[in-house]
C-alpha cells in the first residue's frame, strides 16, 4: 500500500475512533448528569403549582378544612411529589404564607413607594385596590394572612410567629409612606408613624373582616373616610 493510502486509512480510522469516543462520552454524561436547568424549572413549577392551589383552597375554606388530598386533586400532582417538597402540612402552610406575603409585599411596594404620587394619594390607591379585590372575590376570601391569623394564632406558635412577622413587614411599608407625609407637612407629625401604621393595618384588617360578614364594602369605605377626614390630617 502506498504511503498516501495508508495515511488516508489511518486518518479515517482515527476519525471513526474519535466519533465513537464522543458518542460514548455523551451517553455517559446523559446517564450520569446532574440536575440541569430544565429539571430545576420543572421542580420549581411543581412546587409553585402546589402552593398556588393550596393558597386558593385555604383562602376559600380555611387551613384546617383544607386537606392535602384536596390540594393534590386540584393541581393533579401525586402525593409522593407533595412530600418531596414539604415535610408536613404545617411546612406546606408556612410556604403558602411566605408566597402570599411576598406577593402582597411587592404590591405594597408598588403602591406605597410610587414617587410619581404624593404619599396620601398612594394610600388612597392602596385602599381602592383593596376594595376592588373584595368585589372581585364577592366578599369571600378577603386577606389570606388576616384569615389565617384568626384561625391559627391560638393553635400554633409557629404559625402565629410567621404571621406576626408578615404583618410587621407590611407595617414598615406604611411607616415609610406615612413618614414622607409627615415630612412634607401633609399630616400631623405628633403621632409616631409606627403607631399610625399599626392603627391603619389593624383597622383595615378589621374592616375587611366586617365586609366579608356583611357582604358589603361599607365597613371598608367607612374606615377609609374617617381615616382621611379625622386622622391623616395636618396639625
Amino acid at each position: 500500500m502506498c504511503k498516501k493510502c495508508a495515511t488516508r486509512r489511518d486518518g479515517a480510522f482515527l476519525h471513526q475512533t474519535l466519533t465513537q469516543q464522543v458518542i460514548a462520552a455523551i451517553i455517559h454524561v446523559k446517564s450520569h448528569r446532574l440536575p440541569g436547568l430544565y429539571d430545576v424549572m420543572k421542580n420549581t413549577a411543581t412546587r409553585d403549582k402546589l402552593i398556588d392551589s393550596g393558597a386558593e383552597l385555604i383562602a376559600q375554606q380555611g387551613y384546617n378544612a383544607t386537606g392535602i388530598n384536596a390540594v393534590l386533586k386540584t393541581c393533579g400532582v401525586p402525593k409522593g411529589s407533595f412530600y418531596h417538597y414539604f415535610s408536613s402540612k404545617e411546612d406546606f402552610g408556612l410556604a403558602v404564607i411566605e408566597r402570599f406575603a411576598d406577593d402582597y409585599d411587592a404590591s405594597l411596594a408598588a403602591l406605597l413607594e410610587d414617587p410619581a404620587l404624593p404619599p396620601l394619594e398612594r394610600l388612597r390607591r392602596y385602599f381602592a385596590t383593596g376594595r376592588a379585590h373584595m368585589l372581585d372575590c364577592d366578599h369571600i376570601t378577603g386577606c389570606l394572612i388576616g384569615n389565617l391569623g384568626q384561625e391559627l394564632s391560638g393553635q400554633s406558635d409557629t404559625f402565629r410567629d410567621a404571621l406576626n412577622l408578615v404583618f410587621q413587614r407590611w407595617e414598615k411599608r406604611f411607616v415609610a409612606c406615612l413618614s414622607q407625609a409627615q415630612a412634607d407637612g401633609t399630616i400631623n407629625a405628633a403621632i409616631p408613624p409606627e403607631a399610625l401604621a399599626s392603627f391603619i393595618l389593624s383597622g383595615w384588617e378589621g374592616a375587611i373582616l366586617r365586609a366579608k360578614t356583611l357582604k358589603s364594602l361599607a365597613p371598608m369605605e367607612h374606615f377609609e373616610a374617617i381615616l382621611f377626614d379625622q386622622v391623616l390630617v395636618p396639625r
